[in-house]
């Protein structure tokens, strides 16, 4: 069976759960609740499994904090035995307008921590990556609080469609592979 692991970045806490920044967790609670599966508080993170069409699909949130998510990512890949190419990272990205999704193969981490952290402690910039458009409207040096702030209401209203359009790219990912999958999903 073939086995992958999905991670989706984040910072726990109530305060950052409908942040931008936290559009991974989301991602995967997304998926979880879709599929009546729960997380469990495990090391480094929340992970549950999923099974999906002869493939396990390992979601994990680490709880690492974003600027640290790359611990969480090595300690499961060296635990679950997953091979580089099996991995999915899901992330918010400011330079795609809101609810664009765009999947790598491989990339730079475009100035996000989590993405540098992995990227770290992998030793690679060689991972799959799932970009999820949150727009820029922010005014120079107000990045931070714009990605650590909660979605407006006309983001909050398409949300679900766009969230229920990222499980589609998680499950086309593990089953008909990257360049499918790429084909098929970026800036849909």
């Amino acid at each position: 069976m073939k086995k992958f692991l999905i991670v989706g970045l984040g910072n726990t806490g109530r305060e950052y759960e409908d942040t931008r920044h936290n559009i991974g967790f989301k991602v995967l609670d997304h998926l979880a609740e879709k599929e009546s599966i729960s997380f469990e508080t495990a090391k480094l993170g929340d992970r549950c499994v999923y099974k999906f069409k002869g493939r396990t699909l390992i979601l994990l949130k680490p709880s690492t904090f974003m600027n640290l998510s790359g611990k969480a990512v090595r300690y499961w890949m060296e635990k679950e035995n997953i091979p580089l190419e099996n991995l999915l990272v899901i992330t918010d990205d400011i330079n795609l307008p809101f609810g664009t999704i765009r999947l790598k193969g491989k990339g730079s981490d475009g100035g996000h921590n989590g993405l540098k952290s992995v990227q770290q402690l992998l030793g690679t910039v060689q991972y799959r990556r799932f970009r999820f458009g949150v727009g820029a409207d922010f005014t120079k040096g107000k990045q931070i609080d714009y990605v650590l702030g909660e979605w407006n209401e006309e983001e909050t209203a398409a949300l679900s469609e766009r969230l229920e359009k990222s499980c589609e790219l998680i499950r086309s990912f593990v089953t008909a592979g990257l360049a499918n999958t790429m084909n098929a999903f970026n800036g849909k």
